[in-house]
């Protein structure tokens, strides 16, 4: 049975950046798809507060306080996630951050913390992963959560929009890289979507309409939308699909 292919049964794996937003959805999706699975991120009691909540869907769901910029933690929250499940089947980097100034006035403090939180954390918690894969012989899934602004440039993000350019392009190198191991690296292109790091674009009564006025759907996306994306790239149904990114945009690229 085709279904079947989506279940993630005895299947287990890292969502960073999962105590909120599309992480958290993620993180939901996967555990009502019969993932066990970690949380990271870098606020314990959100963390603590969302593990709680998504258990009622299944789990076991574990939260690990990490800054995945560090190279501490990454290997802290590896080892932690084979301690717990002996394994990791997928791992979705999703943590992120965002810095908004005009090009002329960015920051070199702000783009160092993008670029470290955004774009080298998820390259060397997706190598930690991979050498577990490797090792232990098991096909594996690593999707990272990328942007429409890894192909468009938006306004006043430029650290933004180089650290998802970049990872859109690792994601492509990955994926050449490990397709020998079985392990395909996928990423997923968010549009707009209703989270904290957007709350102030959706709040700007104008922006918010040109940005709307432009989406073919009509609407924002809620972080839930993205939570079937989610699980069919954890998923045996995707086994043929490696270094793609999936943009769930409502159809802006599509204008």
């Amino acid at each position: 049975m085709v279904l079947e292919k989506f279940r993630l049964k005895r299947r287990s794996g890292i969502v960073t950046g999962g105590g909120s937003g599309i992480g958290k959805a993620i993180a939901q999706g996967l555990v009502e798809a019969g993932a066990e699975i970690v949380i990271a991120g870098r606020n314990r009691e959100k963390l603590e507060g969302t593990a709680r909540e998504i258990r009622q869907f299944g789990g076991p769901v574990i939260p690990v306080q990490a800054d995945t910029a560090k190279t501490e933690d990454i290997e802290n929250l590896v080892d932690r996630t084979v301690k717990e499940f002996g394994k990791i089947d997928f791992l979705f980097n999703n943590a992120g951050i965002i810095r908004r100034s005009p090009s002329e006035d960015f920051l070199e403090k702000d783009w160092d913390e993008v670029i470290n939180i955004n774009l080298k954390g998820p390259f060397f918690l997706a190598q930690a992963v991979a050498r577990v894969m490797i090792s232990q012989k098991r096909k594996g899934k690593i999707i990272n959560t990328c942007s429409l602004l890894a192909v468009q440039g938006g306004k006043r993000v430029p650290a933004y929009a180089a650290s998802k350019g970049g990872l859109a392009q690792v994601t492509k190198s990955m994926a050449n890289d490990w397709a020998k191991y079985n392990i395909l690296v996928n990423g997923i292109g968010p549009g707009w979507v209703k989270t904290e790091l957007t709350e102030p674009l959706h709040q700007d009564k104008q922006r918010n309409i040109e940005i709307t006025s432009r989406i073919p759907l009509g609407r924002w996306a809620d972080p839930e939308d993205l939570a079937g994306a989610a699980v069919f790239l954890a998923s045996d149904a995707s086994d043929y699909i490696t270094g793609q990114i999936i943009f769930i945009d409502g159809g802006w690229l599509s204008m």
